[in-house]
């Protein structure tokens, strides 16, 4: 059994409702388990206990009434870096029912769900640094910055408010990104290095969502609004930017781009949720061999989403796409993204 499957294990020990983001993180609701078992700090220490005895594995976990504050109590709990080294973190983060307002609103408003560099940057220059700031504005003013949706959403986790259930069976039909440039393309090298870019994200939020693709899709999208799309199926999952390339690098080689490519997106599907089956032999790499290239790479994947979990999604960044300038895109980086 992995490691991943030992700790989920571990959960459904304490309540059926567990909801996967990634190998080893979820959320899960243990409102059906406090009469029995005890509070949720009490089953939040005994995870934390069970973790690391049985697993060898050191664990943090924000105890709170919503996913939203559930999630950023977590991050509390963890180890603090610092010059002078790391200090231990508290393991068990609680923020009580009434208090999530006090806990949230002094936080810098990059801490909310959605405010990626270039939100970041439109509220910057409205001087919107805290989420109290962000609290503050209007509702329907904030929306003529960042849109009528995104609006509603940054609105609500400025105000706590979280009402989405833990979803044990959720599953994403498709995962992806696509990005409309403001002026065409004719080089297949410039259009590489977007799908580059694109299949960066797409496979890290494959790996948030613990969903393990094994087909992938490139479309594009000419200035005549006419579209192409071609698609590749592997017998094993994948969860690696660098297996994925390799499965979209020689769709691309079948579209003329030529004609003027205004629009590129790459989307993820036909999923594996129990996680992806590794090969039983070492036969070595092969160009072609999408799944040994996932197997050689993750633990490099690994260390990529950690580090980037510490110190953001830009503190690593594909090679090739630091030749572009991205100019020619309607996103400098983290392009728009699709989920079905």
């Amino acid at each position: 059994m992995s490691v991943s499957a030992q700790v989920f294990e571990i959960f459904h020990d304490y309540t059926p409702l567990v909801e996967g983001l990634s190998l080893d993180e979820a959320f899960l609701d243990v409102t059906g388990s406090l009469r029995a078992i005890g509070s949720g700090t009490f089953i939040a220490a005994e995870i934390r206990r069970r973790v690391l005895e049985e697993i060898g594995l050191v664990c943090c976990v924000g105890v709170a009434p919503s996913k939203f504050i559930a999630k950023l109590a977590s991050k509390h709990a963890k180890p603090i870096a610092s010059a002078s080294g790391v200090k231990p973190g508290l393991g068990v983060y609680e923020v009580v029912a009434g208090d999530e307002l006090a806990f949230v609103r002094p936080m810098h408003v990059k801490s909310l769900w959605g405010v990626g560099p270039v939100t970041l940057e439109k509220l910057t220059r409205l001087g919107i640094t805290t989420v109290s700031d962000l609290a503050a504005i209007d509702v329907r003013a904030l929306a003529g910055i960042v849109g009528e949706a995104h609006a509603q959403h940054l609105h609500n986790l400025a105000h706590a408010k979280d009402d989405r259930d833990v979803e044990p069976n959720r599953e994403s039909k498709s995962i992806g990104n696509e990005e409309t440039f403001s002026s065409d393309m004719y080089s297949a090298d410039d259009v590489w290095v977007h799908v580059v870019r694109l299949i960066d994200s797409v496979s890290k939020r494959c790996r948030e969502e613990a969903q393990w693709p094994r087909t992938l899709t490139l479309k594009i999208k000419y200035s005549d609004f006419q579209t192409v799309t071609r698609s590749h199926t592997e017998q094993t999952a994948v969860t690696s930017s660098q297996a994925m390339l390799k499965m979209l690098e020689p769709l691309l080689t079948t579209i003329d781009v030529s004609r003027g490519v205004r629009l590129v997106g790459v989307s993820a599907r036909n999923f594996d949720s129990d996680g992806h089956q590794l090969s039983l032999f070492d036969e070595g790499i092969q160009s072609s061999d999408a799944a040994a290239l996932d197997e050689a790479w993750a633990p490099a994947t690994q260390a990529i989403d950690d580090i980037r979990e510490r110190f953001g999604d830009s503190a690593i960044r594909p090679a090739s796409t630091l030749k572009s300038t991205d100019t020619t895109t309607s996103t400098p980086w983290g392009p728009r993204g699709v989920s079905e």
